[in-house]
């Protein structure tokens, strides 16, 4: 884990938010995630960009949200990671992520938080027919071996919706907390 810079600064969870249609509750994770005493920033692929409420997600953790790449020169806009928080993981990224493609900021940053040590949770969000391809099962694996945690929610049928009653966004924190001891 990486140090918090000053001994009253709080630790720094990164949310990597995929396109899944609850992503648009990310706030329930940021709100549970500042009541543990982290301070929150948000990095979303692309195309989960879409899929939340920009303005209200700034306005509540303090900071933009992370989607592109910076140009070099330009400034951090998140203080360091201390953990990372993937909610909701899709098949797309949870597949690119445990293959090591660093195609998006979202995955460059997964990809290079193994290196760096920065513990890392995953709450998947996808369907049965995607969970049954051996390629998902593979890459659960490989990012489990790799000492990435993995949430235990269940695919949803195809087409059948109601994914966002069942999502247990607390489950990162609860996740994480054995790895970084600060979540309560």
């Amino acid at each position: 884990m990486t140090a918090p810079t000053a001994p009253d600064k709080k630790p720094f969870l990164y949310v990597v938010v995929c396109a899944a249609g609850v992503a648009r509750d990310v706030g329930k994770l940021i709100t549970a995630a500042q009541e543990a005493d982290w301070d929150v920033g948000l990095v979303a692929t692309p195309q989960g960009l879409g899929f939340i409420d920009v303005e209200a997600v700034e306005a509540q953790t303090g900071y933009p949200i992370r989607s592109a790449w910076r140009s070099p020169g330009d400034l951090r806009p998140l203080p360091p990671v201390d953990a990372i928080a993937v909610a909701p993981a899709r098949f797309n990224t949870v597949d690119k992520w445990a293959a090591g493609i660093s195609d998006t900021l979202a995955l460059g940053i997964l990809c290079e938080a193994y290196g760096m040590g920065v513990p890392t949770v995953a709450l998947p969000c996808l369907n049965s027919a995607q969970a049954a391809h051996p390629a998902y099962r593979r890459s659960l694996d490989r990012l489990r071996g790799m000492g990435d945690l993995i949430g235990l929610g269940e695919p949803h049928r195809p087409r059948a919706g109601g994914a966002a009653e069942r999502f247990r966004w607390e489950e990162a924190l609860e996740l994480l907390e054995p790895l970084v001891g600060r979540v309560r």
